[in-house]
């Protein structure tokens, strides 16, 4: 754990078991929330009646959205507090998620549905800034790792939320009432939630020059700190293995190694679930062995993974090494989040420029392995990723804890 963190809390212990609690229902109903609208996505584009392509620029809205709320989460949380920004974060993205329903179940408001997008991703770039600094600052409290687990916490939210999506779908329940009712319940649980955090209460507490907001000018010259940039890195390499995964796994798989579509589902299912046991099982290394070690060994796993279901021929081996990746892809960006906030003066600027940059993976990496594999096939892309894995494993003693440094 970072050096400023306390050998024992300085809160009661049930007040602090409350705050984490909050922040993993955070984390979950985020991932609920956005499950539901990737999970009716050929829905609304049915209800549109795009093409392929017209879909990639209505989903760029998403990705615009995103960026505006990740650039702003750091400003907004040094002048309204955790507590507020987490709520209208969450606020706006349900809202948008309401909109894109009403504008699918119309069938045809292109620009209503992109504007549902839009504050969607908006409202989920800035929550995710801010319950991951909320949540860094709840595992400083503890003393121990936990932000791994509030991240399992995220995709236990995202199935949940496809497993609603589908039974609203076979059900055959509108766009319009799916993503409404789905909006109210993420509203009215979050609202109970949030007053369980912390954060904010406890820099009242700590009202010292040294724990001072930074200015905006300090926020946006982090973009400039080395540190900050190299565990931006780190999530980027990470990042880009998870997002490459999550778009193309299936297909490479069905491609390149001649499965069938749905033993390709299923392998991809074999991916999410070996990410989701390296999240959970991630946090013993972590704090036994501390985060360089745990970073390189995990970056040696997605490596290893990848060289596999590049070159190995057999499908069955090649499964094996979407388990490596899986585990090897699953700590990057928490742990990447952690480091980024060990200061707890810099936390918000760090975590908003860490984030962002994550994001960027998450937004680029699907069309770069696109254009890639349209040219030289798709498991040759994947070497794009293997790429930046080595790169995010170098660059891993940026995040070594300050009282290890």
């Amino acid at each position: 754990m970072s050096a400023d963190a306390p050998a024992v809390s300085s809160l009661d212990r049930p007040v602090v078991v409350a705050w984490r609690n909050a922040v993993f229902a955070v984390f979950a109903l985020n991932g609920f929330g956005l499950a539901s609208w990737m999970s009716r996505v050929p829905a609304v584009r049915d209800a549109l009646g795009a093409t392929t392509a017209q879909m990639g620029w209505v989903v760029f809205a998403i990705a615009v959205g995103s960026i505006i709320g990740l650039s702003s989460a750091s400003h907004l949380l040094a002048g309204i507090g955790s507590r507020r920004t987490i709520a209208l974060a969450v606020i706006v993205a349900s809202l948008g998620l309401s909109i894109i329903g009403i504008g699918a179940a119309a069938a045809g408001p292109v620009p209503v549905v992109v504007l549902g997008l839009a504050l969607l991703g908006a409202g989920m770039g800035c929550c995710d800034v801010a319950m991951n600094v909320e949540g860094a600052a709840a595992e400083r409290e503890l003393g121990r790792t936990v932000m791994p687990l509030f991240h399992a916490a995220f995709s236990g939210g995202t199935i949940a939320g496809a497993l609603v999506g589908a039974l609203a779908e076979w059900a055959g329940v509108s766009t319009a009432a799916h993503f409404t009712g789905v909006g109210v319940v993420v509203v009215v649980a979050l609202l109970l939630c949030v007053r369980f955090l912390h954060l904010d209460a406890l820099g009242a507490a700590s009202s010292g020059e040294e724990h001072a907001h930074l200015g905006w000018r300090e926020r946006l010259g982090m973009w400039t700190d080395r540190g900050t940039l190299l565990i931006g890195l780190i999530v980027l390499g990470m990042a880009f293995a998870e997002g490459s995964a999550n778009d193309w796994l299936a297909l490479a798989m069905v491609d390149g190694h001649s499965v069938a579509n749905s033993t390709g589902a299923v392998i991809f299912g074999v991916f999410v679930t070996a990410m989701t046991a390296g999240r959970i099982a991630g946090v013993w290394f972590l704090d036994r062995y501390g985060r360089v070690p745990v970073l390189r060994a995990t970056a040696g796993l997605a490596a290893a993974g990848l060289l596999i279901v590049i070159f190995v021929p057999s499908a069955a081996v090649a499964t094996v090494g979407v388990v490596l990746w899986g585990l090897g892809a699953s700590l990057g960006f928490p742990v990447g989040m952690s480091a980024a906030a060990d200061d707890s003066r810099t936390a918000t600027a760090r975590v908003s420029v860490v984030a962002t940059i994550g994001y960027f993976a998450f937004l680029v990496g699907p069309p770069s392995i696109g254009f890639l594999g349209e040219a030289a096939g798709l498991l040759k892309a994947l070497l794009l990723v293997l790429i930046l894995v080595a790169v995010a494993g170098l660059a891993s003693p940026a995040a070594r804890e300050r009282s290890r440094a």
